[in-house]
């Protein structure tokens, strides 16, 4: 039986996710969006991939700076992904973040973050799907965020 898009979002939001935030630099100027298509791709090489709407802003820049951080979200840090996901704010205005290894935006305090070198860029549907070769990590202690049938939760 065929699908349609709300079906299809309907039985995707039964996948509980982590939810990240990925940023960029480019031309001097700071890119981040809430991104819940995050996985691990490779351990040697060390690859990630995100799945990135060719629609927003972030895409071309992403693509054209060839490098990316993913700021993994901790339990406490919902107002992160919800001020991410808005679109035509100055998304980093009172945020704490610090550069990191690769001149990324890497968010404060969060659970985990990556930084990634562009290696491939895929077509997937209305998506892109970029690839990364992890060059930096670091983690804290703490708890995730989860993204679950429309809503936020935490380790119980």
């Amino acid at each position: 039986m065929p699908i349609d898009e709300f079906r299809f979002r309907q039985v995707m939001g039964h996948f509980a996710s982590g939810v990240t935030v990925v940023t960029t630099e480019h031309a001097g100027q700071l890119f981040g969006m809430t991104v819940s298509s995050f996985c691990s791709l490779s351990l040697r090489p060390p690859l990630v991939l995100i799945c990135i709407d060719r629609n927003v802003r972030a895409h071309d820049a992403i693509a054209a700076a060839g490098r990316y951080a993913v700021n993994v979200l901790e339990k406490r840090q919902e107002h992160l992904s919800r001020r991410f996901a808005t679109p035509e704010i100055d998304r980093f205005t009172g945020v704490a973040w610090r550069t990191g290894q690769l001149d990324l935006p890497l968010l404060d305090d969060t659970l985990a973050a990556f930084e990634c070198r562009l290696i491939d860029a895929l077509p997937g549907g209305d998506h892109t799907i970029f690839v990364g070769e992890v060059q930096y990590a670091e983690i804290r202690e703490g708890s995730p965020l989860l993204y679950y049938r429309r809503g936020y939760h935490e380790l119980k």
